[in-house]
């Protein structure tokens, strides 16, 4: 069609002429509201134009990557990561959280409040799921030929785990291969680890093993910012994605700053307490390059020199966050540090005054009795701890050589230290009167403890000016998928969000089948025993259900590992095994009025389908 629909308002003579051009159109316009007969004027239009519009080859790899949202994808197209989040804001199955009990009363709640409730919601529903069968395997080869317009082998080294990416000395004494299992394939294997929809998560339910939905990191990192906005309706501006090469997590600027680490939250206190499990969650900011940071208004990448992200709204992020990453020492903090550096605790030994006496206990003594105890030692409960220890254990005199942790509650209130303080250190220092360590050695793994430095994408990058993705919590779910369809003309992101959503009603079906046939190595691989006729049988006792709702349709791998689809979905299935065992067969799928008509050479199948999408599909 002659109109140009980038623009954001048509003239009256344009909108004229498409309604005289649109019989069906034209009926809209006799009872329902105008706002509601030009969306779908504009998404006729929009569907007109792009019907006669081929995609370019950039579009197309995009557009597919929007769909399986594979790690290496998302790498390559940060624009994808926040995509998967509007996906998810868009989904009825998240709005449904709002009716659930366990949310009631949360709009009476703390924003930071709502935060700890949508974690225990999440924590119960949802397990961490980094299995290799998942999506199947792929290789370098494959994936380099596949970008190579967009990146070479020497910058993904840089940065991706998966060609070669190791980190700081950390990741070399890891074995990141052996620690995630691929040391049983060959160095050029790596997996196909794509990224969920909360559809797919939670049909993992319907796999053998999993009492629970589940998914990787990068697929809770977008399930938590996409549940922060519409369940606890924490703004979008509040909330950033970082995607470092083997982790996912997100900063939410709420209090002094929350982040997310797969199912859990971590507060600042809770970062440094000190124990093994928040050790865990803070290797990626400690080891690692943040490779993407995005939010509502962008991205920036490490190693693309342009950024999309609002420059003021990145450095305030970066100081937000190295303001959460970053503590006063006082005798809390010490006591958890010690936690950590457990090599340590024999320099130290806690004094405790019992039946009117001191008796002395060494400190690796007492932080054992932590693993069976509720108490601690870095809080008010350290007396009850105490307590609770064996007689035998304690002294009664000070152990020589060793320093009395007690003394440092009096010594921090009395003294406010600054650990950037040369003068404040020494200060420190001096109380540090070990037999077997220097107190040097313990101040300078104290000031690594209490700060940590982030690896982010530098301010030096060409900051464009971009529109922001402007949505509000008091927005409803039809509001929101309105709003994104009218931007999705002028906005990289808004349009990539209906092909991650999967809906076909609104996307080219180029992109989804381009995914589907080359990028779903599980049912390839689990056919591989069947015969044709086997493998329709197969397809055909599955139950005729999806795991999306409405016009929206699942992968073949989603298809074939939760063993259920829709008939429109099975027939592509069926098109994907035939196309990768006979690459020269003609396909043909049509849909209409709920019957499927599958077309491969001079065979035909007729099977129902729930979907409400009329298609016409050669393959």
């Amino acid at each position: 069609m002659g109109t140009k629909l980038s623009s954001k308002i048509w003239s009256r003579s344009a909108l004229c002429s498409f309604i005289e051009r649109s019989s069906e159109v034209f009926v809209l316009f006799s009872g329902k509201s105008i706002v509601r007969c030009l969306d779908k004027i504009m998404k006729k239009a929009r569907q007109s134009e792009t019907s006669q519009t081929a995609l370019t080859a950039e579009q197309l790899e995009k557009y597919s990557s929007a769909v399986t949202l594979s790690d290496m994808e998302i790498f390559i197209f940060p624009e994808l990561l926040y995509s998967l989040v509007l996906a998810n804001i868009m989904s009825p199955r998240l709005w449904r959280w709002r009716d659930d009990p366990w949310f009631k009363k949360i709009d009476s709640m703390t924003p930071y409040r709502r935060v700890l409730r949508l974690k225990q919601y999440i924590i119960d529903h949802y397990a961490f799921n980094l299995d290799l069968d998942t999506w199947g395997l792929t290789t370098q080869e494959k994936e380099l030929e596949r970008f190579k317009p967009w990146i070479d082998k020497e910058m993904l080294g840089r940065s991706n785990a998966l060609f070669g990416y190791q980190g700081d000395q950390y990741y070399f004494d890891l074995d990141i291969r052996k620690h995630f299992g691929l040391d049983k394939y060959t160095s050029n294997v790596i997996p196909y680890w794509k990224t969920e929809t909360i559809e797919a998560m939670d049909a993992f339910q319907l796999k053998e093993g999993y009492p629970h939905s589940a998914g990787e990191c990068v697929s809770l990192s977008t399930l938590y910012a996409a549940a922060l906005f519409v369940v606890c309706k924490i703004p979008l501006e509040n909330i950033y994605l970082m995607a470092t090469p083997l982790h996912s997590q997100n900063f939410i600027d709420v209090d002094i700053g929350v982040l997310s680490n797969n199912r859990r939250i971590v507060t600042q206190r809770m970062w440094f307490n000190g124990t093994e499990l928040t050790a865990k969650a803070q290797r990626a900011l400690r080891n690692e390059q943040v490779t993407i940071v995005t939010h509502n208004t962008g991205y920036i990448h490490v190693l693309y020199p342009d950024a999309t992200i609002d420059q003021d709204d990145y450095t305030q992020f970066k100081q937000k966050l190295q303001d959460y990453l970053t503590i006063e020492i006082d005798s809390e903090i010490l006591a958890n540090f010690l936690r950590q550096h457990s090599h340590l605790q024999t320099c130290f030994q806690v004094r405790h005054d019992y039946h009117g006496k001191s008796r002395f206990i060494p400190a690796e003594k007492a932080y054992a009795y932590e693993h069976i105890s509720p108490y601690r030692m870095n809080d008010g409960t350290r007396k009850k701890l105490l307590e609770e220890i064996d007689e035998y254990e304690f002294f009664y005199e000070s152990i020589e050589g060793r320093i009395p942790l007690n003394k440092f509650d009096e010594f921090f209130k009395l003294n406010k230290i600054d650990l950037n303080t040369e003068r404040h250190q020494r200060k420190l220092m001096e109380e540090f009167n070990c037999f077997n360590a220097r107190a040097w050695d313990i101040l300078q793994d104290l000031i690594t403890f209490t700060r940590i430095e982030p690896k982010l994408p530098g301010q030096e990058k060409k900051f464009l000016s971009t529109q922001p993705i402007e949505i509000n919590t008091e927005m409803k779910r039809d509001e929101i998928i309105s709003y994104l369809e009218q931007l999705r003309s002028d906005h990289p992101v808004a349009n990539l969000s209906f092909y991650a959503y999967r809906d076909l009603s609104r996307t080219e079906w180029a992109p989804f089948m381009k995914a589907a046939i080359e990028r779903n190595p599980v049912i390839l691989e689990a056919t591989k025993k069947y015969t044709d006729h086997e493998i329709i049988e197969q397809l055909e006792a599955i139950p005729n259900e999806s795991i999306y709702e409405g016009s929206r349709l699942a992968q073949p791998d989603e298809v074939w590992n939760f063993q259920r689809g829709d008939g429109l979905e099975r027939a592509i299935c069926l098109a994907t095994i035939w196309k990768n065992r006979n690459p020269d067969a003609t396909i043909r799928i049509e849909a209409k009025d709920q019957t499927l008509h599958i077309h491969i050479n001079d065979q035909k199948w007729i099977w129902k389908t729930d979907k409400k999408i009329e298609v016409s599909l050669d393959i």
